[in-house]
């Protein structure tokens, strides 16, 4: 059953895509059935920009054990940088 269930965030940043480099303003994060991967269902992640077009994206797919990792991953990359660069 396809869920494709979206949660939205507004981002700033930038990704590699097709065209290169481009601004992401957004992310789009759900749970659902994989385009690529060879499983049900992966954690699906398409960084973009709206105003660019369709070719404005870099999407994502990962298992939920890699998701979960990648989460972990990002706070301790965010709280290490923090307490390394309190004093700058």
């Amino acid at each position: 059953m396809c869920t494709y269930i979206i949660q939205k965030s507004d981002i700033r940043g930038s990704g590699k895509g097709t065209p290169g480099w481009i601004p992401v303003t957004e992310a789009r994060v759900y749970y659902d059935h994989p385009f690529h991967m060879t499983t049900d269902h992966t954690l699906n992640i398409d960084f973009v920009n709206p105003e660019k077009g369709l070719d404005a994206r870099v999407a994502v797919e990962l298992t939920a054990e890699s998701a979960r990792a990648l989460v972990a991953d990002i706070l301790a990359a965010l709280e290490e940088g923090n307490v390394a660069h309190a004093a700058d």
